[in-house]
């Protein structure tokens, strides 16, 4: 049974919408002044900067960062699995194995992509496709190694460590942080009242 309290929030919520959509109350924003941008200006321009700056980053630069940010997630990970001197073998198999490709990969030329016909474009495609394939294949068979030389507790903090950036390589999801909704963890509960 919906209560008065509930109505009231109801019929006020679609009345809002009703009123929003329909534009009666549609004013013009005023314009931020060239001296005082806005808060909403400016913060989404400082959310902008990375991304540029990440576009206009040298390739080999790039590639360099991303290869210390692998090296220090890797040792890491060897810190929280404290491995015996009979692991240490695996694990170095295991890191050369799962180590990316060298050097940013080469990529056609969007002008030499649009002189293809249709089924040279699905060629190609189809052939990165067959050797994405079978690069993961190789990481995941060297990850399936290693893991069986884990002792369970160790198992236990691989699986938990390797979860949250989506494996050994470091792809995460949508989100920079963590999972595809950009959290490590469970969120928090909200604080009673």
């Amino acid at each position: 049974m919906i209560s008065l309290r509930q109505r009231i929030v109801w019929a006020s919520l679609l009345g809002s919408a009703a009123l929003a959509s329909s534009g009666a109350f549609a004013q013009a924003p005023a314009a931020p002044t060239a001296a005082a941008p806005t808060a909403a200006v400016a913060q989404a321009d400082n959310a902008a900067a990375p991304k540029a700056q990440h576009k206009r980053m040298d390739p080999a630069k790039r590639m360099e960062r991303m290869q210390e940010h692998r090296a220090k997630r890797m040792a890491a990970l060897k810190d929280k699995l404290k491995l015996n001197a009979g692991q240490e073998g695996a694990w170095s198999t295991f890191t050369s194995a799962t180590q990316p490709p060298a050097g940013p990969r080469p990529r056609m030329d969007r002008a030499e992509f649009a002189k293809l016909t249709t089924p040279q474009r699905l060629e190609r495609m189809q052939a990165r496709q067959v050797e994405r394939s079978a690069m993961f294949a190789k990481r995941a068979d060297a990850t399936k190694t290693f893991y069986a030389t884990l002792t369970p507790d160790q198992q236990k903090t691989f699986d938990t460590e390797t979860a949250h950036f989506g494996g050994p390589r470091g792809h995460r999801g949508h989100g920079e942080h963590g999972g595809p909704d950009g959290h490590r963890g469970a969120p928090a509960a909200p604080a009673k009242s």
